[in-house]
């Protein structure tokens, strides 16, 4: 892009000034908007096994609820974003709300599996436009010195749906049904509706054409993308792959998908690279600030679930929590990103610098990374995980906002809803490669150390018990972020105690039972053990690799220059910038 002649007033007039009850009430909606789609995520997953037993989902199936959400709202983003500059954000937010609501709403009266996957993705299709939307209205209200500030309150948004959407999750699904965990929208949804449409500005940039819309590229963009995201979300392990979890990463269907989303990502650029009005400006890259940063954005993005994803897990098989009370050892995570993004924002609009801010964040979540990593044991207790999880919760908080933010003041404003949604989209396509990476190399390490300590701790056993005990601490995998029953010891044993009581009043050797019964008991200890161990081992791993990645993006972000914030709308950025 050639440096703008514009001068401050032009650019400023891109966006009016704005009265004090216009931005309340514009930032009331957005964030609710926002809230609507983030908690959504969560307290689905939560509500997830009671919806597979009611409507009797196949576990081949299963993983489709989160898949067509996922795929369905990362694939539209860059579409809402082109259009919230065309038509402004009032009507994408609006738009983005009403297609959210519809899709709960049809979700919440399914009654087949079919039906709920197709209106999860409807819903999917709504929340892109609320994630872009929402995200792209703080660079209509405010100048970019002002911006951080309340860029955090959207970052504190994703963060408190971390927590809140568990735990209102099983909260309804328990109370009122899983329906609920859908209708529950609706009311939200209306007052969020209400506020958009009736105390909204437009907020449509001047100087944006109202073309048509690049559909090659939008088509292109859905056959590089879905192909992408359902092979990374349906990869498997080969062991998860005979369980009818997908298939294997070498095999057809996996190599064919990424072929055909090499072939989708070829003809994206070519059609980019024609379109009169593209649906990604593909000079807005040739901005260092812009490239950098999302390529910052899409690594950040590969270990932002890191920490939530995994340590459920540790805290059910290890610490022995249920599944209900391991979410709450998120909530110091969740504190931690919520005062991230808060200070962050704070500091950067007085500081006027946000490289800086952005550094200490990643060093702070490389350490957070290494304390988790190396100093998990089978004897860590609650209190002391929640401690640890302050210091990626601090790590991870100013991630959102941050780059957000630097991207953004990069672009001109007649760009800042292509910019946003530009961001959103390499997050959550980081946000999925991630999960399939750390996924592999939890399974692999919880699969290996399995099979060698089972063999160990069972090691001259009867062939009945012997089985027994392997099946009980097989049972106790994870696949995602579902976590299953833990390995419970003490009911086993008292199994174990009943079959050798009816035993010894059977047989006359009461001292041979004795001893077989001591034997049994010992080895359901060392299963026990064997399972913390094997767990404890693969959540290590997760995190030390999260500590290479997180090392990268602290690289890359050192590569990125930084422009100053200004006080007011100043001027276009210059190509070099």
């Amino acid at each position: 892009m050639a440096p703008s002649a514009a001068s401050s007033e032009a650019v400023t007039a891109a966006f009016p000034a704005f009265t004090r009850s216009q931005k309340v009430f514009t930032m009331l909606g957005a964030l609710l908007g926002l809230l609507l789609a983030a908690l959504d995520q969560t307290i689905v997953a939560t509500a997830g096994p009671s919806i597979q037993a009611d409507l009797g989902i196949p576990p081949s199936l299963y993983p489709w609820l989160t898949t067509s959400y996922l795929v369905a709202s990362t694939m539209t983003v860059p579409v809402w974003g082109k259009l919230s500059d065309v038509l402004g954000r009032r009507a994408v937010l609006a738009a983005g709300i009403s297609i959210f609501l519809a899709g709960s709403f049809l979700c919440g009266v399914s009654r087949s599996t079919v039906t709920l996957i197709l209106f999860r993705a409807v819903q999917g299709l709504g929340s892109a436009a609320l994630f872009t939307g929402s995200l792209a209205v703080v660079a209509d209200l405010f100048p970019p010195r002002e911006r951080g500030k309340y860029q955090g309150l959207f970052g504190a948004v994703f963060g408190l749906s971390s927590v809140v959407g568990p735990l209102a999750g099983g909260f309804i699904t328990d109370r009122l049904g899983w329906h609920w965990v859908f209708f529950i929208n609706l009311p939200v949804g209306a007052v969020a509706l209400a506020l958009v449409l009736l105390r909204m500005p437009k907020l449509r940039p001047s100087g944006v054409e109202r073309g048509r819309l690049d559909w090659p590229g939008a088509l292109a963009l859905a056959l590089a993308v879905v192909p992408l995201l359902l092979g990374l979300s349906l990869g498997r392990t080969g062991e998860q792959a005979r369980d009818g979890f997908g298939w294997t990463w070498g095999s057809w269907p996996i190599l064919g998908m990424f072929a055909l989303a090499a072939l989708g990502t070829a003809l994206f650029f070519h059609a980019e690279r024609r379109a009169e009005e593209p649906l990604l400006d593909l000079r807005l890259f040739r901005q260092r600030t812009f490239s950098v940063a999302n390529l910052a954005v899409f690594i950040i993005g590969a270990v932002f679930l890191s920490g939530v994803v995994f340590l459920p897990l540790f805290m059910v098989n290890v610490v022995g929590l249920s599944a209900t009370h391991s979410g709450l050892t998120l909530t110091p995570l969740t504190l931690g990103v919520v005062t991230g993004n808060v200070v962050s924002g704070q500091l950067v609009s007085r500081l006027g610098h946000y490289k800086p801010l952005m550094l200490g964040a990643q060093v702070l979540l490389m350490v957070g990374f290494a304390v988790m990593g190396f100093t998990l044991t089978t004897h860590s207790t609650q209190a002391e995980v929640t401690v640890k999880m302050v210091l990626v919760g601090l790590g991870l908080g100013p991630s959102i906002p941050l780059y957000t933010l630097a991207i953004q003041n990069a672009v001109p404003p007649q760009r800042i809803g292509v910019a946003t949604s530009a961001a959103t989209f390499f997050r959550q396509l980081g946000m999925t490669l991630g999960v399939a990476l750390l996924g592999t190399v939890f399974s692999t390490t919880l699969g290996h150390q399995m099979r060698t300590r089972l063999a160990q701790a069972t090691q001259g056993l009867p062939p009945t018990l012997m089985r027994e005990l392997t099946s009980a601490a097989q049972g106790t995998g994870g696949e995602g972020e579902h976590a299953r029953a833990a390995f419970h010891a003490d009911d086993l044993k008292a199994r174990v105690r009943r079959e050798f009581a009816a035993e010894r009043q059977r047989s006359g050797d009461t001292a041979s039972v004795d001893a077989r019964e001591r034997q049994a008991l010992e080895a359901v200890d060392r299963t026990g053990e064997a399972v913390k161990v094997s767990f404890t081992r693969a959540v290590e791993n997760v995190y030390r690799c999260a500590i290479l990645i997180a090392l990268l993006a602290l690289l890359v972000t050192l590569r990125m220059p930084e422009q100053r914030l200004r006080r007011t709308m100043g001027r276009e950025p210059s190509a070099g910038d």
